[in-house]
């Protein structure tokens, strides 16, 4: 049976994903920036809208980076704005499960999923360093695997609250008044990380509980993902590494009693599209230069290496020191538990193509990324999907606000000739677009 695509739309904060600096960029700040983006992903009829967040501006070398210093606005608050001036697109917010109670979650969550009517979702994340932990009255930061255990914890908690009322126990009546049935909307909870007791302040929304999504790659992600999730991020874009990802992670749902249906696998990508192939592959080459500067460059080479690279000639060779493991000569981004093997990888694709360092960092850097005419880009978006090593994908534009128009106006069409991508929207809530359950 043919399958059909899921899309959404990302919009990013200021990183080596985008062209900042670009005549054609908006600003990262201003709500008409979120506003547009947002409006084509729906005119495109695509599932949902998504933010990221981050909880502390990166630094190198004490130093805050050029591609951070826009930083990120708060999702929720720009969500529940989008919420007024679209109808059907899907609200998906990054909340970190460290540093929030599950109580404030579920209620900052579930209002946005009754003033959208429906199309809230919730992308939990983790923390995982102390730099980050210090803009916290907590601080310091979880161990690895104590931040899943208090991001389950706090999962279920969240839903425990969602789920507190029944239908028929919060009677609203204007004439008699409203009142609860006793007993009704009480939780209770008591785990090694949370100890509540109260009633919930909201009733379900028209979707029941927001859509929950998950973006870890590690064992402990994918069973988290595949216990809890209704979505999944991957970083598993090239088609033979998806297809391993789909299989690894579907195979995970049927022991806590899930369907293939009630989990969506979505990598992010980005897409350049344009008259021809030729002109594609050109465009797209342009744009990674200029998504990694020489100075970018060198960052995300230190991330690497852990060492002040800050000597070095971005047009030159790698560097020919062995990494320092635990440096922290950045702080804010996720570091590499092992190096080496990535080192030594670099360095034999940049003696094989006789790359310098700053175009190694453009050739290991990239999201796989759909390049070429609308009809090639519409039949290699289609052929991952049915062939499993996707069920659609999280599109990751390198302009913003205008960075969809190309991919919605070109190579949607095409889907929907192809009959695997809706015209319409079919119902109202962002469980109706990804065929879930209420």
């Amino acid at each position: 049976m043919t399958k059909q695509i899921h899309l959404a739309a990302h919009f990013p904060g200021v990183n080596n994903t985008t062209v900042w600096s670009d005549p054609a960029a908006g600003s990262q700040i201003d709500f008409g920036s979120f506003r547009q983006l947002a409006e084509t992903a729906e005119r495109g009829t695509f599932d949902f809208f998504f933010l990221a967040e981050g909880l502390r501006l990166r630094e190198v070398k004490g130093r805050i980076h050029d591609l951070d210093v826009v930083g990120r606005p708060e999702s929720l608050t720009v969500l529940s704005a989008l919420a007024a001036v679209t109808t059907h697109l899907g609200l998906a917010a990054t909340v970190n499960s460290t540093f929030n109670e599950p109580y404030e979650l579920a209620k900052r969550l579930a209002t946005l999923d009754h003033v959208s009517h429906g199309r809230a979702a919730w992308n939990v994340v983790t923390s995982w360093d102390a730099f980050t932990g210090e803009n916290f009255r907590r601080g310091g930061y979880l161990d690895k695997g104590d931040r899943y255990v208090r991001a389950q914890e706090s999962l279920r908690i969240v839903r425990k609250l969602w789920d507190s009322w029944n239908g028929d126990e919060l009677v609203l009546d204007q004439a008699a008044g409203a009142f609860a049935r006793e007993g009704a909307g009480a939780f209770a909870d008591d785990g090694p990380h949370f100890t509540l007791r109260g009633r919930f302040g909201l009733p379900p929304s028209p979707q029941g509980r927001p859509v929950i999504i998950q973006a870890g790659d590690s064992d402990e992600g994918r069973e988290f993902a595949a216990s809890s999730a209704d979505v999944i991020f991957s970083r598993h874009g090239t088609f033979e590494a998806g297809q391993t990802f789909y299989k690894d992670v579907k195979a995970r749902l049927a022991k806590y009693g899930r369907t293939d249906e009630s989990l969506k696998i979505m990598p992010a990508v980005t897409v350049v599209v344009a008259d021809t192939d030729a002109d594609a592959i050109e465009k797209a080459a342009y744009i990674r230069e200029q998504q990694v500067s020489g100075p970018t460059a060198l960052v995300l080479a230190e991330l690497l290496w852990g060492r002040d690279l800050s000597a070095y000639d971005p047009d030159g060779p790698l560097p020919a020191e062995d990494p320092v493991v635990g440096s922290s000569v950045t702080q804010g981004r996720v570091g590499y538990n092992d190096p080496f093997p990535v080192v030594s990888e670099w360095r034999a694709q940049a003696e094989a193509h006789g790359w310098s360092l700053r175009q190694t960092v453009i050739n290991q850097q990239n999201r796989q990324t759909f390049v070429g005419s609308p009809t090639t880009v519409a039949e290699a978006v289609n052929r991952q999907v049915q062939e499993n090593a996707a069920d659609g994908f999280v599109l990751v534009p390198h302009l913003t606000p205008s960075g969809l128009d190309d991919f919605v106006d070109r190579v949607v069409p095409l889907l929907r000739e192809y009959g695997v991508f809706r015209s319409e929207y079919g119902g109202s809530t962002l469980r109706d677009h990804l065929g879930l359950e209420r």
